[in-house]
C-alpha cells in the first residue's frame, strides 16, 4: 500500500482558449473542473495505474465537499482532514495557439495548530502499513518546517519527498528513499544559484550527503539527472504530445511510488514514473494515467551512466 500525503490540495479550474491575451477579455471555448494539487494527483495517479493508495489530505468548505466528492467518483481511497478554512481553487490557462501554460495559483489557507496535529497524527498511523510513502507540496502559512521530517519519525519504509526548501532540508535527516526536486527547487534547497550542470551534481552530491539516497533532478522535456549509492545517471525523456503539463512532476512521484511497491529497482521504477509524466503530458485533466501507456513511454526512455 502506497500513503500520498500533502497539506495543499487544490480544486483545479482549466480554461481553454483559441488564443488568450493578456489584459484584455477572452472567452474560454471549454472549461474543465477537477479534484487537484500535489498529492491527490500522486494517490488519482496511483490509482490509474492499479495501484493501491490512500490520500492524506485537509479538506474545507464548499471546495472541500467538491475535492472529496471527485475523489470518490474516481475510486481514490482517502482520510480528510476537516478544517475551519476553506480549500483553495487554482486556475490553468491553455493557449492553443502558442501552447502556452498559464497557471494561476492560489495560496492554501493556513491550519490551525489542532489541524495540523490532526493531519501528522493521520498520516502516521495510515504509514504503518505502507510499503511507500509520498509527501508532496508545499507546507501551508505558519506550519513548521518540521511537519515532513515528524511525518518520517520512525517510519521504516520508502520515503519520496517531493519538496523544496527547509522543510526538505528538515525531511532530510531521517535519510528519505528519494527526493526529486527540479533544478530551481534544488537551488533553494542548497541556497544558491545552479549555473550549471557541474552545480547541480555537486547540490545533488550536498543533499544526499545529508540523507537522501536517491536524488532525481528533472528538466520538463530535457534530460533528468539522477544521482546514487550506485553512481550517477541521466535519463532522457520520450517524446510526448503536449497538451497540459500540469501534474507531470506528480505523476513522476507516483509513478516511482507505483512501480517500487511492484518490486522493481530504483531505475526501473525512475523510468516508469518518466512514462507517467510523460503519459500525463498528453492529457487535460492531471494525473488521469493509463497504464500501459505508461508502460509504452517508458520503454522509450533512455539511461545512460554518467561518470
Amino acid at each position: 500500500m502506497i500513503v500520498a500525503a500533502g497539506l495543499t490540495p487544490a480544486w483545479q479550474q482549466i480554461l481553454s482558449f483559441r488564443h488568450f491575451h493578456p489584459g484584455e477579455v477572452n472567452r474560454a471555448e471549454a472549461a474543465h473542473w477537477c479534484a487537484s494539487g500535489k498529492a491527490v494527483n500522486v494517490a488519482t495517479a496511483i490509482r490509474h495505474l492499479g495501484g493501491d493508495a490512500i490520500l492524506l489530505s485537509p479538506r474545507g468548505g464548499t471546495v472541500g465537499t467538491l475535492l472529496s466528492e471527485d475523489c470518490n467518483r474516481l475510486g481514490v481511497a482517502a482520510r480528510w482532514i476537516d478544517t475551519t478554512a476553506s480549500a483553495r481553487v487554482c486556475t490553468t490557462i491553455l493557449d492553443q495557439t502558442t501552447g502556452s501554460t498559464t497557471e494561476l495559483v492560489e495560496n492554501a489557507a493556513p491550519l490551525t495548530s489542532a489541524e495540523l496535529a490532526a493531519f501528522i497524527e493521520a498520516t502516521r498511523q495510515a504509514s504503518r502499513t505502507a510499503d511507500v510513502m509520498v509527501l508532496s507540496g508545499s507546507l501551508t502559512s505558519g506550519a513548521p518546517a518540521t511537519v515532513y521530517r515528524d511525518i518520517l519519525d520512525g517510519y521504516p519504509g520508502r520515503a519520496i519527498v517531493d519538496a523544496r526548501g527547509d522543510e526538505l532540508q528538515a525531511a532530510l535527516a531521517h535519510r528519505p528513499f528519494l527526493i526529486k526536486p527540479n533544478r530551481e527547487e534544488l537551488a533553494r534547497t542548497v541556497g544558491r544559484t545552479l549555473a550549471d550542470e557541474a552545480a547541480v551534481w555537486q547540490a545533488m552530491d550536498e543533499v544526499r550527503a545529508r540523507g537522501a539516497s536517491w536524488v532525481v533532478v528533472s528538466a520538463g522535456p530535457g534530460a533528468m539527472l539522477i544521482a546514487s549509492p550506485e553512481g550517477r545517471y541521466r535519463l532522457q525523456p520520450p517524446p510526448a504530445p503536449v497538451v497540459n503539463p500540469i501534474g507531470c512532476g506528480d505523476c513522476l512521484a507516483a509513478g516511482i511510488a507505483w512501480s517500487l511497491s511492484l518490486g522493481s529497482t530504483a531505475l526501473e521504477a525512475i523510468r516508469h514514473g518518466i512514462g507517467a509524466a510523460a503519459d500525463n503530458l498528453g492529457r487535460l485533466l492531471p494525473a488521469r494515467l493509463n497504464a500501459d501507456r505508461v508502460r509504452h513511454f517508458a520503454s522509450q526512455a533512455t539511461i545512460e551512466r554518467v561518470g
